[in-house]
């Protein structure tokens, strides 16, 4: 019996018994979905946590001030204002940090902007023009903040798509005026939408204006010298180390301190950040990933003991075609050949439904699902080595009766 024979008397087999096979495939066909749609999910979360760290900003350092104690009682870090206009100037220099690309201290509180009775509380940040490169933002209608405007401390602003929403509406507010702390300021620009960063930061709802009107004309006090934090871009992502250690060892020399463990001020990178959201999401990958092999492993041992069964109810045919002459691998064969189709077959019909799947899932959870061609075919050659594995053993058995116990077997 040639492999063409053979292969057409297994298909005879499992549709001659199309409920029992079907059965069959069922636990692994769910087995391949479940394993297609877990690797989407956790490279679709992968990309979803790279996209809003690098909407943050291309090569991004963040410099943030340190913590105050008052009373025996320690702030965050954030709470000090240990952080200055001249250190960012001096950071700027390429002498002192000649990785870092650009620059752009800011100074930040809590505002009210008004439009005749329309108002609105958002976050009023003062910058610097540089502030749209380091934060990889971009105008999507009338222009960013200029040298010009740092320069001469002028009255504009530039606002957030969901600030400019809540203000104007539908209309465009370019040339328009709105008030802050009765300060009237021209909106200059509105940014392109980067929607949120976390769970709550909403980037789109923020009003910027020179740093210097920030200092002297809206906020005061210590807004006049002090700075919130300062974002630094490094010339590109395989100088961020050397950017990092320029920055930090520039700052610890400005603020006079000899010992890294006692600075002022933290340093924290991209790269950071994504590294520990993506080893959560691989954790979470691999533990879901762990249940979908569990369903594959049932799948498999159901192949196994459809094909004892299969060997059982088949026992006079083996016993036949073995007195005819059939060698031991030629029945070893069939019952692999109809053990790998099965395989096969849920493995197809599995990969199918992981590819509608990561479709329609997306419609029902906060959650992209990336499908990878990979692990698709990765897990249809899973199910055929399954079907393979676990028909070893049954075949193997039929394949060593021998024909007179099998021919008078009732």
């Amino acid at each position: 019996m040639n492999w063409l024979d053979t292969v057409k008397t297994g298909l005879d087999a499992i549709r001659s018994h199309r409920l029992r096979s079907g059965l069959t495939m069922l636990g692994i066909l769910i087995g391949i979905a479940a394993v297609i749609l877990t690797v989407g999910l956790g490279e679709g979360a992968q990309a979803q946590v790279r996209d809003q760290i690098n909407s943050l900003g291309t090569n991004l350092l963040v410099v943030s001030p340190g913590s105050t104690t008052t009373g025996g009682i320690r702030g965050g870090f954030g709470s000090a204002s240990t952080l200055t206009k001249a250190d960012a100037d001096a950071l700027g220099s390429k002498v002192a940090a000649p990785d870092v690309a650009a620059v752009a201290p800011t100074t930040q509180s809590s505002g009210t902007l008004a439009v005749g009775s329309t108002n609105w509380t958002t976050s009023v940040v003062g910058t610097t023009p540089s502030w749209a490169a380091v934060r990889a933002r971009k105008i999507d209608s009338g222009r960013f903040l200029s040298k010009d405007d740092e320069n001469t401390a002028a009255a504009v602003v530039v606002l957030g798509p969901t600030t400019a929403e809540q203000l104007f509406g539908a209309q465009s507010p370019v040339g328009q005026t709105v008030n802050l702390n009765n300060i009237p300021l021209q909106v200059v620009g509105v940014l392109q939408s980067a929607g949120s960063s976390s769970g709550t930061a909403n980037n789109d709802d923020t009003a910027l204006v020179p740093y210097s009107t920030a200092a002297q004309r809206l906020f005061g006090g210590n807004a006049r010298t002090s700075v919130n934090a300062i974002y630094l871009s490094a010339a590109s992502s395989e100088t961020l180390s050397a950017a990092y250690q320029e920055v930090q060892g520039e700052l610890l020399n400005l603020h006079h301190i000899t010992n890294p463990n006692n600075a002022d001020f933290t340093i924290t990178t991209q790269e950071s950040l994504l590294t520990t959201a993506n080893s959560v999401n691989k954790t979470l990958t691999v533990l879901l990933g762990g249940i979908a092999g569990i369903s594959l492993l049932v799948g498999g041992i159901g192949v196994m003991n459809i094909m004892l069964v299969s060997v059982t109810e088949r026992v006079r045919e083996i016993g036949l075609r073995k007195a005819l002459g059939a060698r031991p691998r030629v029945i070893r064969r069939q019952f692999l050949v109809e053990a790998s189709v099965l395989g096969l077959a849920g493995g197809v019909l599995g990969a199918l439904l992981g590819v509608v799947g990561s479709g329609v899932l997306p419609n029902f959870i906060d959650s992209p699902v990336t499908l990878s061609p990979t692990a698709t075919a990765g897990a249809i050659a899973i199910a055929i080595a399954i079907g393979l594995a676990f028909g070893v053993y049954p075949a193997s058995r039929a394949a060593r009766m021998a024909p007179i116990d099998a021919l008078r077997t009732e």
